[in-house]
């Protein structure tokens, strides 16, 4: 259904500048560029200006610009860092752009009640910086730590160490957020328990900048543990690689992170590093244990290393030095950069764990029967694969070749019970794509709860539901 947006009239400029001081208003077009698009890769991106950039400072302000987009039936799309992979806070209809840069406190650390709040702009290394000394961390890790966390809320975001831990949603315990049409809410808050009535909140987190702004957040923290080591486990076999991972987690062992990478994903981001990986193989397992007895994550780390042989490793490399586990987590944590040149897109398919090895082998069968080259690790205990169509095998007239691949990756996800994403979101680059995982009624009943919070569908058109 085709909607008639209003126009940002200079009148509407003008309330703007009223609402949040000249400063915080650009309409230059190129000071507008950065807020465009995401960290889509260029050939795919999704790239449309705002008609205008408004950055409040608080969630009344936003109620104001929210209050005047209603009645004016303006297109708002909130951003945070712009760090997504699936266009979800790219203005796609135009309108104005919400900016949350100047949201960016940590309000209090609360160590009675093991909780921070934050207001929605904070990106994550200011999180984890607030924590620093106090013995309590912020579990989740999607990655970029640029990330703000209402943008991490917003996608509900997960990350390596979801496996111990849960992705965002299981450490969101309170959030103010702002309607569509300017209503100011306060839910949850420094509880543990909340039985009382929708779990409005749970609905908003994961929403997309759909049906709210989210301007602050209290999260849950954890006592941080005391030790780490990380175990590399490598294979000549992809199959038996994977096939270790639910042995794994059968003998009660909960890693902090069981990551899965294969050779390919390494070469490149060792060359933009700089940086060696400490070990060689065709596929490995990096796996993260924590924990508060030093003797116990030893005895963990044999019992590990003892699976991973008993499966086919050909190597197994114990890093409990600071400076070799801070090489081996950067290499991991910079391999989308890595492959990012050559990348076409990066999918984020998610199957049960069970099923990873059977998943990851269609890939390669797809990579095999069409030609192009795909780039495969991603979060083996929880079930997540990342899969990168590079654009080696592609050709000229690349696009029927891609959307083919990608296709053939949804299907072979949704043969094993998979979902199209697990991590990164729907945005505007996968509506047209949701049939692969939700029915007819669920996507009607997604609309219909739109249409309650957004009657005029001016928050963040064009992304989730279509």
């Amino acid at each position: 259904m085709s909607r008639v947006y209003g126009v940002v009239t200079e009148d509407v400029i003008g309330e703007l500048i009223r609402i949040v001081g000249d400063g915080n208003v650009i309409t230059d077009r190129s000071e507008m560029e950065p807020f465009s698009h995401d960290e889509m890769a260029k050939d795919i991106a999704i790239v449309h200006y705002p008609d205008v950039v408004v950055k409040p400072g608080c969630a009344e302000e936003i109620s104001e610009i929210m209050k005047l987009a209603n009645k004016m039936r303006i297109p708002v799309t909130p951003r945070g860092a712009g760090t997504g992979l699936s266009g979800g806070a790219v203005p796609v209809f135009g309108g104005i752009l919400l900016s949350m840069e100047r949201l960016n406190r940590v309000l209090e650390v609360d160590e009675d009640n093991l909780m921070i709040t934050v207001e929605a702009g904070t990106p994550l290394m200011e999180i984890y910086e607030a924590l620093k000394g106090r013995d309590l961390f912020f579990p989740p890790h999607p990655g970029d730590e640029s990330a703000h966390i209402g943008g991490a809320v917003a996608a509900n975001a997960g990350g390596a160490r979801t496996v111990k831990y849960g992705v965002m949603r299981d450490f969101v315990k309170g959030a103010e957020v702002v309607l569509p049409t300017g209503e100011i809410l306060n839910l949850g808050g420094k509880l543990m328990k909340n039985n009382t009535g929708y779990n409005l909140l749970h609905l908003l987190i994961g929403s997309e900048g759909t049906l709210c702004v989210f301007t602050k957040l209290v999260l849950r923290l954890l006592p941080k543990p005391r030790h780490t080591l990380i175990l590399i486990l490598s294979y000549e076999e992809v199959e038996d690689a994977i096939a270790t991972v639910p042995e794994i987690l059968r003998r009660g062992i909960i890693p902090l992170g069981i990551e899965y990478i294969e050779e390919d994903c390494i070469k490149p981001t060792e060359e933009i590093l700089g940086k060696k990986w400490p070990a060689r193989g065709k596929a490995f397992l990096m796996i993260i244990v924590v924990g508060n007895s030093e003797e116990e994550l030893y005895s963990e780390c044999e019992e590990i290393a003892k699976i991973g042989e008993n499966k086919g490793a050909s190597d197994v490399l114990l890093a409990d030095r600071s400076d070799v586990q801070e090489t081996i987590m950067d290499i991991r944590s910079n391999i989308y950069e890595g492959l990012k040149p050559e990348t076409l897109e990066i999918l984020d398919v998610g199957v049960p764990p069970s099923e990873i090895a059977r998943f990851v082998r269609k890939v390669r069968e797809v990579s095999t029967s069409t030609g192009v080259a795909l780039r495969v690790y991603g979060h083996a205990g929880d079930g997540n694969v990342h899969i990168h169509i590079m654009k080696t095998g592609l050709g000229g007239d690349w696009r029927e070749k891609y959307f083919k691949v990608k296709e053939m990756i949804f299907q072979a996800g949704k043969s094993l019970n998979g979902v199209i994403t697990a991590e990164h979101g729907v945005g505007a680059q996968k509506i047209k794509d949701l049939h692969y995982t939700l029915s007819e009624k669920e996507i009607e009943l997604m609309k219909r709860i739109k249409e309650v919070f957004d009657p005029n569908h001016i928050m963040n058109p064009g992304k989730v539901v279509p």
